[in-house]
């Protein structure tokens, strides 16, 4: 599952939080080790698969980058 289609799951399920997970890539869809995960809450009473996709959105633009740099300075 992905994209459009998680963000519905996540309200058709009423879960109190999504987010996202970077992981590092292997051979498996959605497998590799998991480097950081951050959520935010989910607010069933206003939330629609495109304001949680926002807020989702927010949450990789602030966060991918900071894994990035920690990881390229790891390896200097």
């Amino acid at each position: 599952m992905y994209g459009h289609h998680v963000h519905e799951a996540v309200l058709a399920h009423n879960e109190r939080f999504s987010g996202i997970t970077i992981h590092f890539v292997d051979a498996e869809y959605d497998h590799g080790a998991t480097i950081c995960q951050v959520t935010c809450p989910v607010y069933p009473e206003i939330d629609t698969p495109d304001t949680l996709a926002n807020r989702i959105h927010r949450l990789e633009h602030i966060y991918f980058p900071i894994v990035v740099r920690d990881l390229v300075q790891r390896m200097e």
